[in-house]
């Protein structure tokens, strides 16, 4: 019972919207790591994330593929440990949220 409320509650919460964004930005394509000022402050985890990110080398077209590039992103993310915008998990295949 607790556990069913704890994973309701995290669905609840996710900050990454129906629609696979996140304050607007399309969760996939072309993702640059920065070092300060991104568009997205990301956290990796391995369990309840909020978006599960499969890395591609080309089509980043589906929620959660990402292609990492070094220059022209659709946006950027900086790799942080704490108070993230949005956590994720890397995985090999079924990318995108719950």
């Amino acid at each position: 019972m607790i556990i069913e409320a704890i994973l309701i509650a995290t669905m609840l919460d996710n900050p990454v919207a129906e629609d696979c964004t996140w304050n607007g930005i399309p969760l996939h394509g072309e993702v640059e790591v920065v070092e300060s000022f991104a568009d997205i402050q990301v956290q990796v985890v391995e369990s309840f994330p909020d978006l599960r990110v499969k890395t591609v080398s080309s089509f980043a077209d589906d929620c959660g593929e990402w292609e990492f590039v070094e220059s022209f992103p659709d946006f950027t993310i900086e790799f942080v440990e704490s108070f993230p915008d949005i956590r994720i998990e890397f995985v090999e295949s079924f990318p995108g949220r719950d």
